[in-house]
């Protein structure tokens, strides 16, 4: 388990990447280089609150069509990275399984 121990500043700076910023949580805990976990805690305990339209970094949904069809390039670009990687893992899974064996 890590029990690493981070400044006050530290904690404030990657609050403020979430709530002043808007940088989605998941974004902001990866670039900083600790866990999810950890910086949703600090936000809970400052009294933060995600968002309720939160989709994963994209803005709320919208009736303009032009702003929905910008949205759905966004969305079909991150499915076919997220396929991307999945395949990736599989292949790894398989070769790392072979090399047990």
């Amino acid at each position: 388990m890590n029990n690493r121990r981070y400044t006050r500043t530290f904690k404030e700076q990657a609050m403020k990447l979430v709530t002043e910023k808007e940088y989605p949580v998941a974004t902001a805990a990866r670039e900083l280089g600790i866990p999810e976990s950890t910086l949703t805690k600090w936000l809970h305990d400052s009294g933060w609150q995600r968002p309720v339209d939160d989709a994963g970094g994209l803005p709320p949904l919208s009736d303009d069509p032009a702003v929905l069809r910008v949205q759905i390039k966004e969305l079909q670009r991150r499915l076919k990275r997220s396929e991307m990687e999945k395949e990736i893992l599989k292949k790894a899974t398989a070769y790392f399984a072979g090399q047990n064996t």
